[in-house]
Formats: C-alpha cells, sequence, structure tokens
C-alpha cells in the first residue's frame, strides 16, 4: 500500500499546465539560434566566448536559477501564483479559530462538558477532555474539508489565499489536507494551544524560501495568493 497521496484530477483548476512551467518548455536543439558557426579563415571573426568571460552568450541577471540546473529548473513555483504574505495567513487562521471556537463552545455548553471541578479544591478548569475532543474534531474536520473542496478556508477566501501543493500547484488531496489538519491543530487541541499556535504561525516569517509552516512542510504544501 504506497503512502503517496494520489495524483491531482486533471480538471483542476489550479494544477500547472506544461506550458505554465519555464522548466518544462521544449528548449531549442544545440546550435540552433546561436549565429553561423566559427569558420577562422572568414575575416575577424572571432571563436564563440572570445572576449566574454561567460563565454558565448552573457548569463540571465542575478545569475540564473538560485536552486541550480540553470532557470527555473528545480524550482516548484514556477508558474504559481506569488506565495502568500505570513501576516495575512495569520490573520486568515485567527478567523477561522474564532468560527470554530464560537461552534465548539455552543456544543460544549450544550452538553455540559465545557468545565469541571476537582473536590475539595474547587479549582474551575476552563477545558475538559471532552472539550478537547470536540475542538479537535471540529478543527481537523473543518480544515480538512476546505482545504480539500477548493484549498480554502472562510479566512483564506475572504483574505484572498489558497493552499496549494507545493509541487504542481493543484489543490491538496483528502489525505494532504488530513495531514496538513493533524500536525496543526491535535498540538492545539490537547495540550499547547497558545505555544503551537505561535510556533506554527510564526514559522512561515522566517522560513525559506516557501514561507512554510510546520503543518505545510509535513504535508509538502503551500499557501499562495489569489488576489
Amino acid at each position: 500500500m504506497t503512502t503517496e497521496p494520489p495524483p491531482p484530477p486533471e480538471d483542476d483548476p489550479f494544477r500547472k499546465r506544461p506550458d505554465e512551467d519555464p522548466s518544462k518548455k521544449q528548449q531549442p536543439p544545440p546550435g540552433e539560434g546561436q549565429g553561423p558557426p566559427y569558420d577562422p579563415s572568414y575575416g575577424n571573426q572571432q571563436p564563440p566566448g572570445a572576449g566574454s568571460p561567460y563565454g558565448a552568450t552573457p548569463p540571465p541577471y542575478g545569475g540564473g536559477d538560485p536552486y541550480g540546473g540553470g532557470p527555473y529548473a528545480n524550482d516548484p513555483l514556477a508558474g504559481m501564483p506569488p506565495l502568500a504574505e505570513s501576516g495575512r495567513r495569520v490573520l486568515a487562521r485567527i478567523i477561522d479559530m474564532i468560527l470554530v471556537i464560537i461552534v465548539v463552545w455552543l456544543l460544549t455548553w450544550g452538553f455540559g462538558v465545557n468545565t469541571y471541578d476537582v473536590n475539595g479544591d474547587d479549582i474551575d478548569y476552563g477545558k475538559s477532555l471532552g472539550q478537547s475532543l470536540i475542538a479537535a474534531l471540529l478543527y481537523i474536520g473543518y480544515d480538512t474539508f476546505m482545504t480539500t473542496r477548493s484549498g480554502q478556508t472562510l479566512g483564506k477566501k475572504w483574505l484572498n489565499l489558497r493552499v496549494a501543493n507545493l509541487d504542481n500547484g493543484s489543490t491538496p488531496s483528502v489525505q494532504t489536507s488530513l495531514v496538513r489538519a493533524l500536525v496543526l491543530w491535535v498540538p492545539f487541541a490537547f495540550c499547547c494551544a497558545c505555544f503551537w499556535t505561535a510556533i506554527t504561525g510564526g514559522w512561515s516569517f522566517f522560513d525559506k524560501p516557501y514561507k512554510q509552516g510546520l503543518h505545510d512542510k509535513a504535508a509538502k504544501t503551500v499557501v499562495v495568493s489569489t488576489g
């Protein structure tokens, strides 16, 4: 049984096409478009590369592809929209958290599992195991469903952001979306909400070159701008 996610459907509107990826464009045959061959008996014609430290043709501005292998050869972002700003990602996540927290609070209040007391000390805890379980299920279900459906939770949709597969730009599969949601929400719901939110939310501010959070790295996704 393979652990690789299924390939994206051909009708996915966000999937990169070969003609959109400069690394997949057909290159001209060697020698074509480079002028006549060198002939030492013809006037003052110079051999290819003479007078230039770069050879026959100077390299493009910036020295070419920063990842090696020629311009865009190994850059999976070629043909994708620009990466989303980390600040907008954090704002979108806060919107999603507020929306789900409201539902969690209503459900736990209705079922009476939002608090419990420790006998003798009268310590009131703000979150029980039942509340954590409900929160985890709602967060994971919401994130997985919305990401699989369009790559956008409500927060991302309102801020013109989208989750995309790093390798081809398509909408993540159910498996990919679930992995992403589990890494993001299980620690948040059960043990270290504030700490984990700061880590996952802040990671993209420093990650290079793809601005990925830890959940993006686990699922091999990126967040791009749609507007």
